[in-house]
Parts: C-alpha cells; structure tokens; sequence
C-alpha cells in the first residue's frame, strides 16, 4: 500500500514566498526584514518613492561593555537619490523619518543620509495609442474588400487601419 505526501491545506501568498527568500540578500544591507523595500511606495508616498529607494542600514556600534539586553539604537538609512530632489529630500528627512518608525512602530530609524546618483524606476506603462480615425477605418476596409473571409477582412481591416494610422 502506497502512502502519499501530506498536501498543504491552502495556498501560500507569492508576496510571503518573496518576502522570505529576500530577508537573507537584505540582511547583507542591514535591513531586517524586507517590509521597508516592499512597503517604500507605500510609506513615503508616490512622488518621493520615484525618486529615492532605500540602500542600506546603518547601525551604531555596539560597544564592548554593552549589556546584552540593552535597547538598540535607532539606524541610519542610507537612500539613494536623484540628484535634482537631494535637497527637497534633505527638508523632508524628519518626515520620511517619521513615516518610517511609523510604519513599524518603533523608532528604527534616527537620521537618513542621502547619496545621489540614478535611482532604478519601476517600469512605466506606456499611454495607450489612439485608435485611428474614421477616415483610416474606411480605407482600410476599402483596401481588404476583396476578401472573401468576413472574420479575416475585419481583422485585416483593423491592422490596416493601425498601419495607416503610423505611417500617417
């Protein structure tokens, strides 16, 4: 008699299976866990995540004398940024700041230090094409008359019509 595997009871979210396989690579940077990257757009808001993206932690040394139980202090945040919003990003600090530690609950972030240069943007969709015209329509179909096939006449029409629609 053959026994099968155990089958999960449900599905697993891909953002939990994302989040878990990206800790580790962020550890290297000194982030915790990966809810700062995820979230950025969310916690900074649409205009400034276009922008700057978060680099790196920085946490203060702990000294030798330390007692092990001892509260952290809070990181600095490394942020990339272009360099044309540096400067509104260095009044804003104490805000981003804010929304940071908000975000967690805690004040996990003292200060930002930016560094300027290229930030990476998400891909943009592109505007939709305006659909041609009528005047583009009807020579389309003008020129795909001879075709007997009614459905590949209109399809030919429409491509028809987008081909004039470019070249025009």
């Amino acid at each position: 008699m053959q026994t099968r595997p155990a089958r999960r009871a449900s599905a697993v979210p891909l953002g939990q299976l994302i989040g878990a396989s990206l800790d580790p690579l962020l550890a290297k940077r000194g982030f915790t866990e990966s809810g700062l990257i995820m979230n950025w757009q969310a916690i900074v808001g649409d205009r400034l995540a276009k922008v700057c993206t978060p680099e790196k932690m920085l946490y203060p040394p702990r000294g030798p004398k330390t007692a092990p139980d001892a509260k952290s202090q809070p990181a600095t945040l490394v942020l990339r940024v272009e360099s044309a919003m540096a400067l509104e990003l260095q009044h804003l600090a104490p805000v981003i700041v804010a929304r940071i530690n908000g975000h967690f609950g805690w004040a996990a972030v003292a200060k930002l230090s930016l560094r300027q240069g290229p930030v990476a943007t998400k891909m943009l969709k592109k505007p939709p094409r305006p659909q041609p015209d009528a005047a583009m329509q009807a020579k389309a179909r003008a020129i795909s008359a001879g075709i007997e096939d009614e459905t590949l006449r209109e399809h030919l029409a429409t491509l028809g019509a987008l081909v004039l629609r470019e070249q025009g």
